[in-house]
């Protein structure tokens, strides 16, 4: 029986526009889950969140341009935000789809935090499977200079960004398309069962950081020593919700 590879179905395109930066200190802003590619008309489900009272730093508006003001004009409960987004991702990785999330653990400790925040159950209750293309990409071209953001990933792998990066339906189809061209260009990836591909980018992911934390002590005599994994950062010891 031929399998049918992960390049040839759909793909589940999730991201995030925040208040910051801080995945335990702030809020999501608005939040693009797509189901993507395979058989399947594309599908966009958006939603825009008051941040439960929290304010929008003037450095991430400046970046997706959305203000204090007009999230909570526009957005709705925080905690309906994140239990609607939690249920639907929830259905599709039961459907045996992949997540697609670029730079995987910022969007999802973000998603986890909400959900200890107000309660919600956690997306790892449906045991989903990840596809990160900024790990892939780092991994199978690690000697290829220049960036590695979303846009930058976009341009070398020919996926047209709809309307400019930094909206959260822009860059969760964005991603998808990385993440199938990357399928497509590397035939070994493409073919592989999307449960190993998980695990396979995770020691990954965690080589690349110690490889990091090296060159910062060799070069600076100091290293990050923030919690870290893939593709979820652990909380820190002691947190509350």
């Amino acid at each position: 029986m031929s399998i049918v590879p992960w390049t040839r179905k759909p793909l589940v395109g999730l991201d995030f526009e925040t208040t910051g930066l801080s995945v335990d200190e702030d809020r999501i802003v608005t939040g693009s889950v797509v189901r993507w590619g395979g058989p399947l008309l594309t599908q966009v489900y958006t939603w825009r969140s008051d941040m439960g009272g929290a304010e929008i730093s003037a450095d991430a508006t400046a970046i997706h341009k959305i203000t204090t003001e007009a999230a909570r004009a526009a957005g709705r409960p925080a905690a309906e935000v994140v239990a609607e987004i939690v249920a639907l991702l929830s259905e599709f990785a039961s459907a045996g789809w992949p997540i697609v999330v670029m730079n995987a653990p910022f969007d999802l400790t973000m998603l986890e935090r909400e959900c200890a925040r107000y309660d919600v159950r956690s997306l790892w209750d449906a045991t989903p499977v990840v596809l990160d293309p900024w790990v892939m990409d780092r991994h199978l071209d690690r000697y290829r200079k220049g960036k590695r953001t979303l846009v930058a990933l976009c341009h070398h792998y020919g996926v047209k960004l709809e309307g400019g990066a930094h909206n959260s339906e822009v860059d969760a189809k964005a991603a998808c398309g990385v993440a199938w061209k990357i399928g497509n260009r590397y035939p070994r990836i493409g073919r592989e069962d999307i449960g190993e591909l998980h695990e396979m980018q995770a020691q990954w992911a965690r080589g690349m950081r110690q490889e990091y934390l090296a060159w910062q002590m060799e070069r600076l005599g100091t290293c990050d020593e923030t919690p870290y994994d893939w593709p979820l950062i652990p909380a820190p010891q002691g947190a509350g919700t």
